[in-house]
């Protein structure tokens, strides 16, 4: 499963799914939870786009999401526009999540994987 998790310098899950600087795109292993991929991109959805607003931001995460195939994203908060405009993506949330990024990524990232 391709998993997409918002994280912090430190390695923490971000706080805030649209407001993030950096995510990491993983791949996580359905039968075991093994992460085989970790790859970090600077995407700074923090930083106000010039122009276009909301409508503008929410493009710029689908158009990144789809780029790179992602199934599922893993987050602390997230709004409830973009919650939906993932739902319309058929992309599945797993939000209220804190602490390490991988080891969320690993527990969360396989097939049906959701918080106890």
């Amino acid at each position: 499963m391709v998993v997409c998790v918002p994280v912090t310098q430190d390695g923490q899950v971000g706080d805030t799914w649209e407001r993030t600087h950096d995510v990491v795109i993983a791949r996580v292993d359905n039968a075991t939870g093994r992460v085989d991929q970790w790859d970090e991109f600077p995407i700074r959805w923090d930083e106000r786009p010039d122009s276009g607003g909301r409508e503008q931001q929410h493009a710029r995460i689908a158009r990144f999401l789809t780029e790179h195939g992602v199934e599922q994203v893993i987050c602390g908060y997230i709004s409830d526009s973009v919650l939906h405009m993932l739902q319309r993506m058929d992309i599945g949330v797993v939000a209220d999540i804190h602490g390490n990024a991988q080891e969320a990524a690993s527990r969360y990232g396989q097939l049906g994987g959701l918080p106890d």
